[in-house]
C-alpha cells in the first residue's frame, strides 16, 4: 500500500495553459454575476408595491415559512412538514409558491446588500425568473465549504521517544543526598577492612546513589571475579547522577573488594577517564582504599615517559613478562599507545572495565579506543589451550552450547551526570543485559501530562541558579563586583577559550585586589596540578578556568560558579555549575548572558530541568565605584604592551606570536613564553568574542602606516 503521494511541480506549458483555464473561468463567473443583477434590477423595477393588507398576511406567512437555523451536520427536516408549511404559504396568498422540498429566501430590496460572486445566488422570495422558473430554481443558496488543511493554531502533542525497558524504566535512585543517606552498618555486604577504611576517611554513611549500586555490583560478583553469578554473565551497570553525588566510590569499593582474593597479579580493573586531572584524581581515591591491601595501581595518562610507563605496568622475566599492575586508570589515548607498543601488555584477564564520564568517552569513540580494548580483552581466533581453564572467547550470539564452558565474564560499569539515552549511541558499547540507575523523572509515555514531566538531567538539590544579563563591556566588571563586593573566599569562572581565560586573568592581575590563578591548557600537568592544590587550600580565591575543570573535578570548598562565556550545550553548562553545592553543600552559579543570548539560554535550561532561574540584576550604581580602578588598570597594560616588527614590518603581539601584518608566519624567537605574556588590546570576551573590545575600541590594530613602519625598521 502507497504510503506517499509524489505532486510533480508541471511544466511550463502546463502551468501557462492552467493560468490562462483560471483566467477564462473568472471572466465566466464576472459576466454571470452581471447578467444576474440586471434581471434583479428589471425584477424591482416592474413589480408592484403590495398593499397594507397584504403586508401582514405575507409577512406573518415568511415567518412561518422561514426555517430554523440547523447546525451543519444535523438532519434535514422532514419533506412532509415543508409541504405543509408551502401549502399554508400559497393559502394566505403569498406571491407565488415555492417547489416542495425548498424552502423560499428573503427578496433583496432596493437598498439590500449586493449579491456575492459565485456559481450561487439568493434570490428574492416568490418570485419567478425572466423564463416563467421560480427563483428558488434559478439560484439556491451555497453550502458551506469544507476547508481542508485548516493552519488554525493548536498545540501538537510531542512525539516520545520508544526506548529499550531498561532505560524506560530505570532502577530510581534519590536525589536528595542529604536525606537519603544510609549508614555504613546498612549495608554488611562490604568487607569490615573497607567498612574500617571508610570510617578513617571520615564516611560514616553512604549517598544514595552508592547505597544503590555498591550491593548490585557485590551480587554480580558474589561467586567470585573469575565466574558470574551461576556461572551467567552479569548485566553491565549504567548510573545517571548528579554531579558531587558519591558515583566514584560507587566503583571504587565493589571493585577493590571484589579484587582481595587475588593470587596471581593481572590487569582486572581498567578505568577509562577522558582528561588527565579526572584520572588523577581517581587514581588517588583507589590508592587510599588499597593501602593496605597487595593490590597495586598503576597510573597511565601520559604524564610520564612511555618506558616509564611500561617499567610500572609490566617486568620481564626468564619466562617472559609478569604484570605489576590490578587496577589500571588509564586516558584514552595513553591505553591504546600501551596496547600497541608495550610488550607483554595483556587484558585477557580484565573483569571490570569502568568508564567515567560516559557521555563524553561515547563522544570520543572516533578514536576506536573500545573496540581495542574489547579485542584485546578476548582471546584471538584460534584453538583452545587445554590447560587454560575459564579461557575467555568472544562468541557471535548466546546459546546453550556458548554457556556449557565457563569463561571469565567482562562487566562494563558507565557512569555520567549526563549520561544519553539516545539507544543508537549506548550501541556503540556493546552493553550485555544493562541495568541503568538514574536520579532523574521516569520516560513519561505519550499520554502523559506536561505538569507530570521534568528535566533532561538532575541538579544538585543545594544549588542555586542566577542569570545576570549585562553587556559585554560590563563583563570584567560585573566578575570583580561578584568576588570583592559579594564576599565570596573561592570563585571559580568559567570561559569558553584559554585566550578569554587569559585575556581576563591578565585585567584583574592588573586591577589587584584578587589573588587570582589561570587554569588552562597553557600549563603543564605539574603547573595544574599546583593551582588546583593552592585552590583547595584557599591561597586562590579566583580561579579562571577553561573547561578543563569542568568535568569530574572535586574541588572542595568552592562556594560560587561563574559563567563569564554562556555555555553553548547543556552538558556543559551541567558540569560547570556542578564544580560547587557537591556532597550535599549549598552553592550558587551565575551566567552572564548578553541580550542575544538571554532566550535560547533560557530554553535550553529549561529543557534541561532546571528548577528555577532566577534573574539577578546589577544596577550601573553598584559598579560605578570600580570603574575608575578599572580604567586605570586597562591603561597600565596598553603602557605595558611589547610588540615588534616582523620583516614587513606587521606587528605581532607577544602573547600569541601571531603577525597581525601582511605576512602569515611570523618569526618567533623573541616571543615571551611563560605566565608573563602581554596582548595589545584586551578583546571583549563573550561566547563568540567579536572584534569589540571592553571600552569599545577595535581589535589590535594589523599594519603600522608605512612612513612609521620605515621609521621603525631603521
Amino acid at each position: 500500500m502507497a504510503l506517499f503521494h509524489v505532486a510533480r511541480y508541471p511544466g511550463p506549458e502546463a502551468a501557462a495553459a492552467a493560468a490562462a483555464e483560471e483566467t477564462a473561468a473568472g471572466d465566466r463567473a464576472r459576466a454571470l454575476l452581471e447578467r444576474l443583477q440586471s434581471r434583479a434590477r428589471e425584477r424591482q423595477q416592474r413589480e408592484p408595491a403590495p398593499s397594507e393588507a397584504d403586508a401582514p398576511s405575507e409577512a406573518s406567512g415568511r415567518r412561518r415559512r422561514r426555517p430554523r437555523r440547523r447546525r451543519r451536520g444535523s438532519p434535514e427536516a422532514p419533506r412532509g412538514k415543508r409541504r405543509r408549511a408551502d401549502s399554508e404559504h400559497a393559502d394566505a396568498g403569498g406571491p407565488g409558491r415555492a417547489r416542495a422540498g425548498r424552502a423560499p429566501l428573503p427578496s433583496a430590496g432596493a437598498g439590500g446588500p449586493t449579491p456575492r460572486a459565485g456559481p450561487c445566488l439568493r434570490a428574492g422570495s416568490g418570485e419567478a425568473a425572466p423564463d416563467g422558473r421560480p427563483a428558488e430554481e434559478v439560484a439556491e443558496p451555497a453550502a458551506p465549504a469544507l476547508v481542508l488543511g485548516g493552519f488554525g493554531r493548536r498545540k501538537t502533542s510531542k512525539v516520545q521517544p520508544f526506548l529499550p525497558a531498561w532505560l524506560a524504566e530505570p532502577s530510581r535512585v534519590r536525589k536528595d543526598i542529604t536525606e537519603g543517606l544510609v549508614p555504613i552498618e546498612d549495608i554488611p555486604e562490604v568487607h569490615p577492612d573497607l567498612q574500617k577504611q571508610l570510617r578513617a576517611q571520615g564516611v560514616s554513611s553512604y549517598f544514595p546513589v552508592q547505597a544503590a549500586v555498591i550491593p548490585a555490583l557485590l551480587e554480580s560478583a558474589a561467586g567470585g571475579f573469575l565466574v558470574g553469578r551461576g556461572g551467567y554473565r552479569p548485566s553491565d551497570l549504567c548510573v545517571s547522577a548528579p554531579t558531587g553525588s558519591g558515583k566514584t566510590l560507587a566503583f571504587v569499593i565493589p571493585v577493590v573488594q571484589a579484587l582481595l582474593r587475588r593470587v596471581v597479579c593481572h590487569i582486572r580493573a581498567l578505568v577509562v577517564l577522558p582528561t588527565k586531572e579526572l584520572a588523577q584524581q581517581v587514581s588517588k581515591v583507589f590508592n587510599i582504599y588499597t593501602d593496605a591491601t597487595p593490590l597495586r595501581v598503576a597510573l597511565v595518562i601520559g604524564q610520564k615517559t612511555l618506558a616509564k610507563e611500561q617499567e610500572s605496568l609490566v617486568q620481564k622475566t626468564a619466562d617472559g613478562y609478569r604484570c605489576l599492575a590490578d587496577i589500571m586508570v588509564a586516558t584514552p589515548g595513553r591505553l591504546v599507545d600501551h596496547i600497541d607498543q608495550t610488550p607483554g601488555f595483556s587484558l585477557q584477564q580484565l573483569r571490570f572495565l569502568v568508564v567515567d564520564e560516559a557521555d563524553r568517552m561515547i563522544d570520543s569513540m572516533h578514536q576506536s579506543w573500545l573496540p581495542r580494548v574489547v579485542a584485546a580483552a578476548f582471546q584471538s581466533v584460534g584453538p583452545r589451550e587445554p590447560c587454560a581453564l575459564l579461557q575467555r572467547r568472544q562468541v557471535q550470539a548466546e546459546t546453550a552450547a556458548s554457556t556449557c564452558c565457563p569463561q571469565m565474564p567482562l562487566q562494563k560499569l558507565l557512569f555520567s551526570a549526563t549520561l544519553t539515552q539516545n539507544p543508537e549511541k549506548l550501541q556503540q558499547l556493546g552493553l550485555h543485559q544493562p541495568r541503568l540507575f538514574s536520579t532523574g523523572v521516569a520516560h513519561r509515555g505519550p499520554d502523559a501530562a506536561d505538569g507530570d514531566v521534568g528535566g533532561k538531567y538532575a541538579f544538585p538539590t543545594g544549588l542555586t541558579h542566577h542569570y545576570v544579563p549585562c553587556s559585554l563591556s560590563a563583563k570584567p566588571l560585573l566578575v570583580l563586583h561578584l568576588v570583592l563586593r559579594m564576599g565570596f573566599s573561592r570563585v571559580l569562572c568559567f570561559t569558553n577559550s584559554r585566550e578569554n581565560s587569559h585575556r581576563l586573568f591578565l585585567l584583574v592581575q592588573a586591577f589587584g585586589g584578587v589573588n587570582a590563578a589561570e587554569f588552562s591548557s597553557r600549563y603543564g600537568p605539574g603547573q595544574r596540578r599546583t593551582i588546583l592544590k593552592q585552590f583547595e587550600q584557599g591561597k586562590i580565591q579566583l580561579l579562571i578556568s577553561t573547561d578543563a575543570t569542568a568535568r569530574g573535578i572535586d574541588v572542595q570548598g568552592v562556594e560560587l560558579v561563574v559563567n563569564y562565556d554562556a555555555p553553548q550545550y547543556l552538558r556543559t553548562y551541567v558540569h560547570r555549575v556542578g564544580r560547587t553545592a557537591r556532597a550535599g553543600n549549598a552553592g550558587q552559579a551565575f551566567t552572564l548572558l548578553l541580550k542575544v543570548q538571554e532566550r535560547r539560554f533560557l530554553q535550553m535550561l529549561t529543557e534541561g530541568g532546571v528548577p528555577a532561574l532566577e534573574r539577578h540584576e546589577l544596577p550601573s550604581e553598584l559598579l560605578q565605584p570600580l570603574v575608575p580602578r578599572y580604567e586605570e588598570a586597562l591603561s597600565q597594560l596598553e603602557r605595558t604592551v611589547k610588540v615588534r616588527l616582523c620583516g614587513s614590518g606587521g606587528l605581532v603581539t607577544r602573547a600569541s606570536g601571531v603577525c597581525r601584518g601582511c605576512c602569515q608566519d611570523a618569526r618567533r624567537e623573541e616571543v615571551v613564553r611563560g605566565g608573563d605574556r602581554l596582548i595589545l588590546k584586551l578583546w571583549g570576551g563573550g561566547g563568540g568574542g567579536g572584534a569589540r573590545g571592553w571600552r569599545g575600541e577595535d581589535a589590535e590594530p594589523s599594519v603600522l602606516p608605512q612612513e612609521e613602519r620605515k621609521q621603525k625598521a631603521a
